[in-house]
């Protein structure tokens, strides 16, 4: 049985996702965030050493980070789903957008979202004019156009099949949901990108999601 560890509102709600795709059976221990850090709690730690989720254990190893989980789930459980055939076109899309999604997308979305949180309490009154007026600047010529590169990108990509990875859902899918997600709630996505719309829309209609979001708990992203 596979066990995932599942912080809440966080990004492992994609491995239970795609175990739910799979059709793989699979054990829910959750976790709840710091309610002042929003941080993980310290009893991760004792599951892998840096404290984050997702983390799965399967048949007693432990695998950390979203997409070598995705990989080994696919691989492992997977019996040739949410997998395009090897050597086609889609398989090498497949693995671009597998390590885009963490490696260049997400890394823009959580520094907007540190930025964010830097003008709010609990930062110190006397430092929040300085902490917004960094933050406003950064933003300015830096991640919001960056971030709108990467989402014409992704618009882009979509408009072809409406998937990343050949003409059905793959687990590249799987791995884009969080980043679209969190760049509706914080990268500015909401408009002007009606295939980013209609992937979310079409993902979160399937009957695996909803399962998942019955197992996973509450799933709000952080903002």
């Amino acid at each position: 049985m596979i066990l995932v560890h599942h912080l809440e509102n966080s990004r492992s709600q994609r491995i239970l996702w795609l175990l739910e795709e799979l059709a793989v059976p699979y054990q829910v221990r959750r976790y709840t965030r710091d309610p002042k850090t929003m941080l993980a709690p310290p009893e991760l730690k004792v599951v892998h050493p840096l404290g984050k989720s997702p983390v799965i254990s399967d048949d007693g190893e432990v695998i950390a980070e979203t997409g070598a989980i995705i990989e080994h789930l696919v691989e492992r459980h997977g019996n040739g789903r949410l997998l395009p055939p090897a050597g086609s076109p889609a398989r090498r899309q497949y693995r671009y957008w597998l390590h885009y999604a963490e490696g260049s997308l997400m890394p823009l979305l959580v520094m907007k979202l540190i930025f964010a949180r830097t003008t709010v309490a609990p930062t110190p009154w006397l430092v929040r004019p300085v902490a917004r007026a960094i933050a406003r600047g950064v933003g300015q010529w830096y991640l919001d156009p960056n971030l709108k590169l990467h989402l014409t990108v992704i618009e882009q990509a979509l408009a072809g099949t409406g998937w990343f990875a050949g003409p059905e859902l793959t687990a590249a899918d799987v791995i884009m949901s969080f980043p679209l997600e969190a760049a509706v709630a914080r990268g500015g996505a909401g408009q002007g990108y009606p295939n980013i719309q209609a992937f979310l829309a079409r993902i979160q209609a399937r009957p695996a999601w909803l399962a998942a979001l019955a197992k996973g708990g509450p799933y709000q992203l952080l903002r």
